[in-house]
């Protein structure tokens, strides 16, 4: 796991040899640090996100994207971007210029695994700022040390005396079940650390501000709709999107999303400028100019410092754009959008209750990403039955022709299934469902999620066609051809097995060991000249 980090502070960056363009460092520096308006005193910790410069070689990627077939779709790495995570002290020191001492220390991935990183950071950064950079070095060490970041697998990760126990998610994990890793095992006693996840964030935290709203809240991200999130700090605004971005798991949100947004990013320009719509993206801001940049968006929530709730929250209406003058604004949702469901009272009332009740945030966490999971699951399934039928069926697979095309995406047939499989036979909530599906079929996210399936559809069909090739008496069938017809069968064969292993198709192991062994008989049963000629020609 040796290349999958980069720590960065503002004058140092380990592993010494890493790359970055001058553009990247520039958008890391600004990022690192909170708004002058923050007021961010003692320790503070929270995620940016920004885009990788393009043309640039990264030597991680052949490494994880091996790893990253078993994730989940809403963990795979996205190529484009990085994430920064940040630790970041600010406390009063008379004895320099300033007054204060401000240090950030940053670790750069294009994993999104945020409690990892959050919970490594806040176990080295408090006594890398006590002492020198040697310390740095010492962690580098550690982490040269941890196996590689292999979904499924029960992993130990040293870390300057201390081990973190984790599990990632694979994508064969049911939606909504994270396997225990328990803390102290018999024999386990060096554990000094058990993650129950990797990537999750307090979910009931981040939405409490705006609980009432979260079913609008879930459409809007669902669909993909221009969103900003007003906080007080990096903290706050870093955590909420995140939070938002993961309310439609287990599909992937596929718009891009900034969990902290400033003026000096590189793409400020282009995000704010008000020549065309604002565009399908998640931003998290804290700098009151926002406020007034980018009052034109459609969508803006405002949230205040967000604390642990020990009282129930006041139902707060959705509130006019018009009324959002500055990042002073009381907190709330402003937009002029009508959900398309309607509201689901019963789970705002046991949220409610479960406050009143003093249950833990991680109780309210865990009922909130269930309804989130249910309602997203709801909408998609009966789109995942519609697409499946639009596979072919096997009779129709020949070994001698070219696998069978799907069939395209009709958006009116669709529609037709849902008046007896739609989201009514799993969810209860009434509303405009039609009218929904209608607005989704335009977004980033089924553009995403259909380009995803098509994808699998697709490979499986390969990997159906190379089982039927398997099943044939190629031998027999090569007797009866020219040599010319079997060497375009044996180099087109070849070619099956490249692409199989290339696109890591869904096909057995012993599938692929009886094709090879269907080659070399045919090759063997050619002129020797012919046969050298073949050895030699692919692997």
């Amino acid at each position: 796991m040796s290349s999958g980090y980069l720590f960065l502070m503002f004058s140092v960056i380990y592993p010494p040899h890493s790359k970055l363009t001058d553009k990247e460092k520039t958008n890391i520096c600004y990022l690192s640090f909170p708004d002058s308006n923050s007021g961010c005193l003692g320790d503070t910790q929270f995620c940016f996100r920004f885009r990788r410069s393009p043309g640039r070689k990264v030597s991680l990627c052949c490494f994880l994207d091996q790893l990253d077939r078993d994730l989940p779709v809403y963990l795979k790495k996205d190529p484009a971007y990085y994430y920064g995570y940040v630790y970041f002290r600010q406390v009063r020191d008379k004895s320099l210029k300033r007054g204060y001492f401000q240090k950030s220390l940053v670790l750069i991935s294009k994993l999104p695994y945020v409690h990892l990183f959050r919970t490594m950071l806040k176990q080295i950064a408090p006594e890398y700022f006590e002492k020198s950079e040697a310390f740095l070095e010492a962690v580098c060490s550690d982490v040269d040390r941890w196996p590689p970041p292999a979904p499924g697998k029960i992993l130990h990760l040293p870390i300057m005396g201390i081990i973190m126990k984790l599990r990632i998610p694979t994508y064969r994990d049911k939606p909504g079940t994270t396997p225990i890793v328990q803390n102290m095992h018999q024999g386990d006693a060096q554990i000094s650390m058990a993650l129950p996840t990797v990537h999750e964030v307090d979910l009931f935290r981040c939405f409490c501000p705006v609980f009432f709203h979260i079913q609008m809240l879930w459409e809007l991200v669902l669909l993909g709709e221009p969103l900003v999130v007003m906080a007080p700090s990096p903290s706050e605004s870093s955590e909420t999107v995140l939070a938002l971005v993961s309310c439609i798991s287990p599909l992937k949100y596929c718009s891009d999303f900034r969990p902290y947004f400033t003026i000096h990013d590189s793409e400020f320009k282009e995000y704010t400028t008000r020549t065309q719509a604002p565009p399908s993206v998640i931003l998290g801001v804290t700098n009151p100019f926002f406020a007034k940049t980018l009052q034109h968006w459609p969508h803006i929530i405002r949230i205040g410092d967000i604390k642990l709730p020990g009282e129930v929250p006041k139902q707060v209406k959705v509130k006019k754009l018009k009324n959002l003058k500055t990042l002073d604004s009381k907190p709330g949702v402003y937009t002029s959008y009508k959900p398309y469901l309607n509201k689901d009272e019963e789970i705002v009332k046991q949220l409610q209750k479960g406050v009143q009740q003093k249950r833990p945030t991680e109780a309210q966490s865990v009922i909130l990403r269930r309804y989130f999971l249910e309602l997203t699951e709801s909408f998609i399934i009966p789109l995942e039955r519609y697409v499946a039928s639009l596979m072919p069926l096997q009779k129709c697979i020949s070994p001698w022709k070219s696998p069978p095309q799907l069939r395209q995406f009709s958006q009116d047939d669709f529609m037709k299934t849902l008046e007896k499989a739609g989201p009514q036979l799993t969810s209860g909530l009434k509303g405009d469902w039609i009218g929904l599906y209608r607005h989704f079929l335009k977004s980033p996210n089924f553009d995403g999620w259909f380009r995803s399936r098509q994808k699998e559809m697709t490979q499986k069909l390969e990997a159906l066609h190379l089982e039927a090739l398997c099943n044939e008496n190629l031998v027999f069938w090569s007797q009866k051809h020219t040599e010319v017809e079997t060497v375009d069968l044996v180099l087109k064969l070849k070619n099956k097995l490249l692409q199989a292993d290339r696109e890591q198709l869904p096909v057995k192991t012993e599938t692929l060991k009886k094709l090879q062994t269907h080659i070399n008989d045919i090759i063997l049963a050619l002129p020797d000249d012919l046969q050298d000629i073949l050895l030699k020609t692919g692997t």
